[in-house]
């Protein structure tokens, strides 16, 4: 089973949920992965949901906040750095807004909060005692995560520059056929970058996690008991898996996966 004690630099290394229902969204998640979750304080009101399988971190969840209003629920991408002030500095060099500088987040780690030059936001994490994610690649953890961008260019320079991210060019989708770039980091496969199609409609760029599960269509099915929806699929990856889009009942959006 993966599991890890700690992530290089340039790993994908969480995902947090940022919703207007908590709550709701704990119920959600726990159903349909069968997460279990720890409630820590994180102010006078608030508390941080962490979500845990087979006693292992894999994600979170958390209350939007004042400076969120207007921004619609989402997973939020975490990328592993030896040091998040440099990162943030590098960053904004290549392009990139910096929408909340380098701060402490108690004695979990150091974060900043990014967009690239593409429109797309992440994180960086500078690890002290959360490293993040302690299992990937198992069902109910994240196993990729995948960019969708209005330009593939501008992107992959990027972010090549900031992390040392490998590329691998090719096609993917469930047709084959779409423009499809993977990322290695460290010779590790952990993700993809992807053109917004016609089909996607005014989709902004995102960064959007895909959970393993044991059965996609069994769960997309699940979600919709839930109240959540599928956006798109479930449908087959040729010689890749099978994968649908789901949105929680918040509109959040994920992805499914399974290994062909």
């Amino acid at each position: 089973m993966p599991e890890f004690s700690s992530h290089k630099p340039g790993t994908f290394s969480w995902t947090e949920l940022s919703t207007t229902d908590q709550k709701g969204a704990v119920v959600f998640y726990r159903a349909l992965f069968g997460w279990d979750v720890e409630d820590q304080p994180i102010g006078p009101t608030e508390t941080y949901s962490m979500f845990k399988k087979g006693g292992k971190y894999v994600g979170a969840a958390y209350t939007q906040r004042a400076e969120e209003k207007g921004v619609p629920p989402h997973w939020g991408s975490y990328i592993t750095v030896a040091n998040a002030d440099e990162a943030a500095k590098k960053a904004q060099s290549l392009g990139a807004k910096v929408f909340a500088p380098p701060f402490d987040v108690m004695e979990a780690g150091r974060m900043a909060v990014l967009q690239d030059p593409t429109g797309a936001v992440f994180h960086v994490w500078q690890a002290n005692k959360h490293i993040g994610a302690q299992l990937l690649g198992e069902p109910g953890a994240l196993c990729w995560t995948e960019l969708a961008t209005r330009d593939l260019k501008a992107a992959e320079q990027f972010y090549t520059s900031l992390f040392g991210w490998t590329l691998k060019h090719g096609t993917g989708g469930a047709d084959s056929t779409m423009e499809y770039t993977e990322i290695s980091n460290n010779g590790a496969q952990q993700g993809g970058i992807m053109p917004i199609t016609p089909q996607m409609g005014n989709m902004p760029p995102a960064w959007t996690p895909y959970f393993m599960v044991n059965d996609v269509d069994a769960t997309a099915s699940k979600a919709k008991e839930l109240g959540g929806r599928v956006y798109m699929g479930p449908s087959d990856l040729p010689k890749v898996g099978r994968f649908a889009v789901v949105g929680d009942p918040q509109g959040a959006a994920f992805a499914i996966f399974k290994r062909a």
